[in-house]
């Protein structure tokens, strides 16, 4: 009776998870399958990272004219690399928009009791995808290729703009009448000024960024051109290890459903990140594909436990009328840094640390001890390099009380 309860409580929200999470297999699927194409064009770290760069500077809609133009492209034989990257700048702008309204939509239409649940539910979806994307890829781009595959993502985006269009009301939420024809620029101010006037939530925020920064230089950022690179370019390993993070993803996505809420979410955040970390330092020393796909596995599984407390934090502590202004602020400053990380990352593997390893010197000969020889070498020790900085920086944060911090602010505001 209360399972049914729960269930019909959640409807909506299960109707926007699961279309989403269909339309949200299909981009994965697409964005898997423009990875290969890409390096088996070009073959350099950069020229992924620049992909995955350019997505971050997509509401749904936009996503799905890109595909279309990918496609149109393709169908002629007039597609090129450049035209990825700058297909992806021009729609990825809308993704400002779409991540606030889907978190503040999400918060809507679930109670405050099923909020860890329901982050546990989204982070499988997310696992889900990035297990199939790869297997999916692989396979329609062997019997299908690359216009088989746009095919099945715009079929996915229409799916689930038919479901959202028809299916699901998303509540209004109250707001006060100052703010219901707040301009644009106005409401991002407002979502700045209240982060500024909460210092335990900016100081998490600011702490994310630099964690970003160096994820992106990272595994998180770099794990396909390192992967790619340290077995000539094998497909299938690959597949292999994003299926072994995906699996991670999926654990602990689980995990987080069942479990019940952490007492301090602060510190749980702060170990799961450093935990994170330890695997770039575990997949930089190995060139065994099972010990790549262990190390990811766990890292992932922690990314989902520190992913899923920092979004009840937010959910608790931000007022659900400021949650938009203050999530598009958060994930502005906390995600300013990725670019850079990206591009720094692909910049220094191809530039700087695999002409490194490439070249006989003494100390490259010390680090090949360590971290091997050949393509992708340098890029392990980048891998290195990161964990250990990401390990220091995480658990230095143990000795700050934050959500205790965030719970007397909250506390004081009411």
């Amino acid at each position: 009776m209360k399972q049914s309860h729960t269930i019909k409580s959640l409807r909506s929200f299960l109707l926007l998870w699961g279309s989403q999470t269909v339309s949200e297999l299909g981009t994965a699927i697409t964005d898997y399958a423009l990875i290969i194409w890409v390096y088996g064009q070009e073959g350099t770290a950069s020229s992924i990272t620049l992909l995955t760069l350019c997505a971050l500077l997509i509401a749904d809609l936009a996503a799905a004219c890109g595909t279309a133009a990918v496609f149109v492209l393709f169908s002629f034989s007039a597609l090129r690399i450049w035209h990825l990257y700058l297909i992806n700048v021009l729609l990825s702008f809308m993704n400002a928009f779409q991540v606030p309204a889907s978190f503040v939509a999400t918060s809507l239409l679930v109670p405050k009791e099923h909020y860890t649940q329901v982050s546990g539910l989204q982070g499988f979806s997310g696992s889900a995808i990035s297990i199939l994307a790869p297997a999916l890829g692989s396979v329609l781009l062997t019997f299908g290729g690359l216009r088989v595959v746009l095919i099945c993502d715009l079929a996915s985006f229409a799916a689930a703009f038919l479901v959202l269009l028809f299916f699901i009301r998303i509540p209004e939420p109250e707001r006060k009448q100052e703010t219901r024809d707040e301009p644009l620029l106005q409401s991002c101010l407002n979502g700045l000024r209240w982060l500024r006037e909460h210092q335990a939530l900016l100081h998490l925020t600011l702490f994310l960024t630099v964690i970003n920064f160096f994820a992106k230089l990272g595994n998180d950022g770099m794990l396909s051109p390192f992967v790619l690179g340290r077995t000539g370019n094998n497909q299938q390993i690959l597949g292999l290890v994003e299926s072994a993070v995906a699996l991670g993803l999926l654990a602990g996505s689980l995990l987080m459903t069942v479990l019940k809420p952490a007492r301090d979410k602060g510190k749980v955040i702060f170990i799961a990140c450093a935990a994170v970390f330890s695997g770039n330092i575990v997949q930089s020393l190995t060139l065994r594909p099972w010990l790549w796909c262990a190390a990811g596995f766990g890292s992932y599984l922690m990314a989902v436990v520190m992913n899923a407390n920092l979004t009840v934090v937010v959910r608790e502590q931000v007022p659900i009328e400021m949650q938009g202004r203050v999530f598009s602020a958060k994930d502005t400053l906390q995600n300013c840094s990725i670019p850079l990380g990206l591009f720094l990352g692909g910049v220094l593997a191809d530039h700087v640390f695999e002409p490194f390893m490439a070249a006989d010197s003494p100390l490259q000969r010390i680090l090949s001890l360590f971290f091997g020889t050949g393509a992708g070498a340098g890029i392990a020790v980048i891998f290195f390099l990161v964990g250990c900085v990401g390990m220091a920086v995480s658990l230095t944060r143990l000795r700050k009380p934050v959500y205790k911090a965030l719970c007397r602010e909250r506390s004081q505001e009411r």
